[in-house]
């Protein structure tokens, strides 16, 4: 959610001052954009893994203070509630090290911090949301101690003037109000990132987000939110709610939302930024000391501190980053679609598929953005996070046709071609594509077994149903640590 704040209060000046540093920033980021000074000869992937924790018995353990700094490790850090952290892996070159070494990498460090953790009454777990999360464990006390996230708060319940309304209808119906961001908490996701070039981000973003809908059918990991069946992926729908700061009678005057799907294809990373400081006000007005033009003007790089803060309030599912790595910018798109979990295994499966199949997508002859109107796209991604595995999605020259069917027949081959275009021998793209092959071929992931999982213990053994859900918990805790695909897990 970007980077530490001081606690403070803002005033008009402090927002005078912010806006037009940002029109200042965006001025700069434009001519840096002609002036093409990015790095892009080597690109980097990277990846970002936020996890839950829970107590010995599966219950949420409000304990990440304690576990940071008990991790002792940089790459660890907070996150909005506390019983969440987050993991930032080192970027690579998508091909280094060879086929094993990005997963003994991420189970390494995933399991150095389970034992810290484990030491101190803690335990991981990556989950799209955490089934025994109940709504008396969102609460203000809930909210991580980070200043940043006290901010935030407060900023968008001045800007609603209201508390908040999560209103979820799917296998079973959820309404309730929020006083504070914390719900936002129980969403925990994995986000890939891809560092491109200037003139490449526009394509593969909007290869991102054409895709965004199979990708959350392929991974819903989300069932189940405060004891309710909602929607396969219902991450969605609660972030996209959770930190609205709309009351109803701004969103009928059509003022965008912070959790945005987006509206249009785009032709350059310009466009999203340009978007940003024309459509949201500040939540965060913190203004940096930095010059950017005069720093330009000298030969140096300006971290763009304004636009980029800014950037980190505004929740697209695929996010324009800018960033300044030793001295040199580059230019990311941060996937930011898909749930945690619920194995390394599958995390590095979906990562397959999506840096292979945008790589194709982004060097076909007629691009799929072209053929498929950019509404469509959004509708894909909410039939998708409602429906999951058995969702029916558009795809252009195919029609409404099942997920599944779509990606073994189109999707796949292209992914394996993307990455082989990248790099990647059949050797190391078998292992991982397979994993989604054998999705498809068994209609089962994350969501599909936590469901059939609580229903096989609640109707077997008549407990309640917290009882089922920390059962269940608990029981896929254990499958996770084995590392085998979700699809593999039994229901027994």
């Amino acid at each position: 959610m970007g980077r530490d704040v001081p606690a403070m209060t803002f005033t008009r000046e402090d927002r005078r001052r912010f806006r037009h540093k940002m029109h200042e920033c965006l001025d700069v980021f434009a001519r840096m954009l002609r002036e093409s000074r990015f790095d892009f000869e080597r690109p980097q992937v990277g990846l970002e893994i936020e996890l839950n924790l829970v107590d010995a018995s599966g219950e949420p353990a409000m304990r990440s203070s304690e576990v940071l700094e008990a991790i002792a490790d940089p790459f660890w850090s907070s996150e909005l509630g506390r019983f969440n952290l987050e993991i930032n892996i080192a970027p690579r070159r998508l091909t280094a090290g060879g086929p094993d070494s990005w997963e003994r990498e991420i189970r390494d460090a995933l399991n150095h911090a389970e034992e810290k953790a484990a030491a101190i009454g803690a335990h991981l777990v990556m989950v799209g949301i955490l089934p025994t999360l109940e709504q008396k464990d969102v609460g203000l006390a809930a909210l991580s101690e980070n200043p940043r996230y006290h901010l935030l708060n407060e900023q968008i319940f001045s800007a609603r003037g209201e508390d908040l309304l999560i209103s979820v209808d799917g296998v079973e119906r959820l309404e309730t109000f929020a006083d504070t961001i914390t719900p936002e908490a129980a969403c925990t996701s994995t986000q890939f990132h891809l560092q491109v070039s200037p003139d490449e981000f526009a394509p593969y973003w909007n290869a991102a987000q054409a895709i965004a809908g199979v990708q959350v059918a392929l991974a819903a990991n989300s069932p189940f939110l405060f004891g309710k069946e909602l929607w396969r992926e219902t991450r969605l729908p609660l972030f996209e709610q959770a930190t609205d700061t709309r009351p109803d009678e701004i969103k009928v005057q059509g003022v965008r939302p912070r959790v945005w799907f987006g509206e249009r294809w785009i032709t350059s990373v310009f466009d999203l930024f340009e978007e940003n400081v024309r459509y949201f006000p500040a939540l965060l007005p913190l203004c940096d000391d930095e010059d950017p033009q005069a720093m330009l003007d000298r030969g140096e790089i300006p971290a763009l501190a304004e636009l980029t803060l800014h950037n980190g309030t505004i929740y697209r599912w695929n996010r324009p980053v800018y960033a300044v790595v030793d001295g040199v910018p580059h230019l990311r798109v941060e996937n930011r679609v898909l749930p945690a979990g619920p194995t390394v295994a599958d995390i590095l499966s979906n990562g397959a598929f999506y840096y292979g199949l945008t790589r194709a997508l982004v060097d076909e002859d007629r691009p799929v953005w072209s053929r498929m109107s950019f509404s469509v796209a959004e509708d894909n991604l909410h039939t998708a996070a409602r429906h999951g595995i058995d969702a029916q999605l558009y795809w252009p020259g195919m029609g409404e046709v099942p997920v599944t069917e779509l990606v073994l027949r189109r999707l796949l081959p292209l992914a394996h071609r993307g990455l082989e275009q990248a790099g990647m021998d059949t050797a190391w793209r078998e292992p991982l594509l397979g994993i989604i092959e054998q999705r498809c071929v068994s209609g089962r992931n994350g969501a599909v077994w936590q469901s059939e999982m609580f229903h096989h213990i609640h109707d077997l053994a008549h407990l309640s149903r917290h009882e089922a859900l920390r059962r269940m918990t608990r029981q896929y805790v254990d499958y996770m640590h084995l590392n085998a695909p979700a699809h593999t897990w039994p229901v027994e």
